[in-house]
């Protein structure tokens, strides 16, 4: 089988260059997999825009009418990280539909990648950290609101603490999380995960892969999931400018490798979402976010 591929033109939009946050490596990881061959117009998707009853799976229905409606204060728009613009607000209310598709699309064939996503910054009620819509939970209710699954595991592997989630889901008990991030790292202030792994800064790629490792069979064997979202963040690379930890690129494939053949062995369907990275140069980024893909691409023509 070919494995499913969700995108949308819109998740890159004309954007400030000089900004910090790098908005053209989604248009830029489609082109790659399209490259690789991965990406084809027979495997690719394109998810539409979301309901507001979607979103409401896991934000206050006051502040996602504020920020539709550009009425966020100065306050909220410097902690969100981007600037509000017509093109920001059109790819903000695809990506959520886009991961949930993506979790869609796993169940039906036992693996699925979004090329966007891992927004793990957003609260209930507000923006943070360049995330503005928690898509990772929005994904995780409605799955269960939909009664398509019974527990759901975000194994989440971003070098920075998913503290959105944890808050959004911490009386969720059908939602397990568990977030596997650098501790001397945003956001200063950490939540509390069900699992919270925590890893030294300039941890080398060994070590952290060993973490990461028992951080995964633990987190499964506590939530017993039958459905996996996989935030595959690339920060935790050694030359990330926001990342301060130092794992190779083979150690980021090997990492991908082991979590998505783990689901595969597990028979437990898992769907990628690709989480942070914010090098400069965004095509060098692009490929570093295909990792996950290439490796779910390779173990999709194995398993399945």
């Amino acid at each position: 089988m070919s494995l499913a591929l969700v995108t949308h033109p819109e998740y890159s939009y004309d954007f400030p260059q000089k900004h910090r946050f790098p908005m053209q490596k989604f248009k830029l990881l489609h082109q790659y997999l399209k490259e690789q061959g991965i990406a084809t117009a027979s495997n690719t998707v394109r998810p539409g825009s979301a309901k507001i009853e979607l979103l409401q799976n896991a934000h206050c229905p006051d502040y996602l009418n504020r920020f539709i409606t550009n009425q966020l204060t100065d306050k909220e728009i410097r902690r969100m990280g981007l600037p509000w613009s017509e093109g920001l607000l059109r790819r903000t209310l695809i990506s959520p539909v886009g991961t949930t598709l993506a979790c869609q699309l796993a169940l039906k064939n036992g693996i699925a990648c979004h090329l966007a996503g891992g927004t793990h910054h957003a609260h209930y009620d507000f923006a943070s950290g360049f995330c503005i819509l928690n898509d990772l939970a929005i994904s995780a209710n409605t799955l269960i609101t939909q009664g398509k699954v019974k527990k759901v595991l975000i194994f989440d592997v971003d070098v920075h603490q998913g503290d959105g989630t944890a808050r959004i889901l911490e009386n969720n008990d059908k939602v397990f999380t568990c977030s596997v991030h650098c501790e001397k790292n945003f956001p200063a202030r950490k939540a509390q995960s069900d699992l919270d792994i925590n890893i030294p800064r300039d941890t080398q790629t060994d070590e952290y892969l060993q973490i990461m490792a028992d951080g995964f069979e633990k987190a499964v064997a506590i939530s017993k999931p039958d459905f996996i979202i996989y935030d595959a963040g690339v920060d935790v690379f050694i030359d990330d400018p926001l990342g301060l930890l130092n794992v190779s690129l083979s150690g980021i494939r090997a990492r991908d490798n082991y979590v998505l053949k783990r689901c595969l062995e597990l028979k437990i369907p898992v769907a990628t979402v690709i989480g942070g990275g914010y090098d400069k140069n965004e095509h060098l980024l692009a490929q570093r976010h295909a990792i996950a893909v290439e490796e779910a691409y390779k173990l999709s023509n194995t398993f399945l």
